[in-house]
């Protein structure tokens, strides 16, 4: 994988906020259905009501976003049906600035399920799961926009921006489950996970300034980057034959010339889940489980630092103009890659260590609930559940409310809203569970409002969740 596609990557996930999540997760508009077949994703108390087996591929598939800005904060409608980035002079500083929160947050997730399978016995239900888990979240700070924007055309002579952070986990899991009844009121479960790491990337940068001396800008920060990617060569500038001028930047990251050849597995590791429901009253349910506490170690990790002296920097320029079409544009996609050329000088990373070792614990999740069943209706519940992922900088949280009903044994439906650290949404699941299979679709952040050229208005919060498996032996 040479540099083209590292810098589409890595500068679309940026400013694009297109698909890392949150954190690989299940579909929450399910939590209180007991028909749908993935309940125990979020609290392995809950048993599937059959015997499974998913349909390969297809059992289970999630993916979403979530983030406090929105796509439209970033790239804008201009002239005949073209696309443009906020750099472009016609966007007024007022109306992209406007847009910005003090820390901009994205997080991009996807979760599908290759193998599962559920079945009854000793003494309780068991499942097994092969799951593909990616997650990455971004924490992009006001001032570093604002100097993207203003630059050299603002009379601002300095800039200060902190916790600039990208972090990128994906591996592969296989997680053996275990839930029983205790007695008529608590039932307990827990899953053991072994976990195969396939990439992880995070980049950070605090206590950032950058100073106009002498009509160049001067950047100065404390900044690390850690890779762990099989197969992945990130070399210096003299070992690519580049041109130094002086012997500081000798081990600078020469991003032209970065390389993957053979990928494969890069890390290694092993987390749990827990989980306990309670029935307090006979209409009410109380249930909590906490989520992926565990750890990965990763080989193969390439460290790269910023300086401790300050570095100079050309600044952002002619991002949006050039000569590729009759009006001077430059089309999106160029737009892009100079964004990554310059955020690639911006962040000048000395390369420190190749081929050394590292271990990262995974962001865990706390989910508790409570389920109420409505006294003039028993198959109308309400649900509420918390949601808090604890991730470090990364970290959000989410409270939402549900109707749920079950009109008859084979079909379950609910509808749910909620308020989080990214904004409010709306969310919705139809679950089909006649002996013999369960389909279901379902999404957490419905999205509601696009522009003629089909980008969503407000904040980025959207996700579906699919899935078919096939059900056998009797009903609990």
């Amino acid at each position: 994988m040479k540099r083209n596609n590292i810098y589409h990557i890595l500068v679309t996930i940026a400013f694009v906020c297109l698909c890392t999540v949150s954190s690989a997760q299940s579909l929450r508009s399910g939590y209180f259905l007991e028909g749908y077949t993935y309940r125990h994703l979020m609290n392995p108390a809950f048993s599937p009501e059959r015997n499974y087996i998913a349909v390969p591929g297809i059992g289970n598939i999630n993916v979403g976003a979530q983030s406090n800005v929105g796509l439209n904060t970033f790239i804008y409608p201009y002239g005949n049906d073209k696309l443009t980035t906020f750099m472009n002079s016609s966007i007024s500083n007022n109306d992209f600035l406007g847009r910005l929160k003090d820390n901009n947050r994205i997080n991009v997730n996807l979760n599908m399920t290759l193998l599962s399978a559920g079945f009854r016995a000793w003494g309780g239900f068991n499942t097994i799961d092969v799951n593909m888990r990616s997650t990455t979240s971004l924490n992009l700070p006001r001032g570093l926009f604002e100097f993207m924007k203003l630059g050299m055309n603002s009379s601002n002579s300095v800039y200060e921006m902190d916790d600039l952070g990208i972090s990128s986990n994906n591996y592969a899991e296989i997680a053996l489950g275990h839930s029983r009844q205790i007695n008529d009121k608590l039932n307990v479960g827990g899953k053991l996970k072994f976990l195969l790491g396939v990439g992880n990337v995070n980049i950070k940068m605090t206590d950032m300034k950058v100073q106009m001396a002498e009509d160049k800008w001067m950047v100065q920060a404390n900044g690390e980057m850690n890779t762990s990617v099989k197969g992945l060569t990130i070399p210096t500038k003299e070992e690519s034959g580049k041109e130094i001028k002086n012997p500081s930047e000798r081990d600078l990251v020469d991003w032209d010339n970065i390389d993957l050849n053979s990928p494969g597995l890069s890390g290694f590791g092993m987390a749990v889940d827990l989980g306990a429901t309670y029935k307090l009253r006979e209409d009410l349910t109380l249930s909590a489980a906490i989520l992926d506490l565990g750890f990965i170690s990763w080989s193969n990790t390439i460290k790269a630092k910023t300086s401790n002296t300050p570095w100079e920097f050309n600044g952002f320029q002619n991002i949006a103009m050039g000569s590729d079409d009759a009006d001077g544009d430059k089309p999106l996609e160029d737009q892009l890659e100079d964004l990554g050329n310059d955020i690639e000088n911006y962040a000048s990373f000395h390369r420190t260590e190749t081929g050394s070792s590292s271990t990262r614990a995974l962001g865990a999740t706390l989910n508790i609930g409570a389920d109420y069943v409505f006294p003039l209706y028993d198959k109308l519940h309400f649900g509420f559940l918390s949601s808090t992922r604890i991730n470090g900088k990364y970290s959000w949280s989410e409270g939402r409310i549900s109707a749920n009903v079950t009109p008859v044994k084979w079909f379950d439906a609910g509808v749910n809203y909620g308020i989080s650290s990214f904004g409010s949404s709306f969310g919705w699941i139809l679950n089909f569970h006649p002996c013999g299979f369960n389909f279901f679709v379902g999404m957490d952040h419905l999205m509601t409002k696009v522009t003629p050229q089909y980008i969503p208005v407000g904040k980025l919060n959207t996700n579906v969740s699919v899935g078919f498996n096939v059900t056998f032996g009797k009903k609990i």
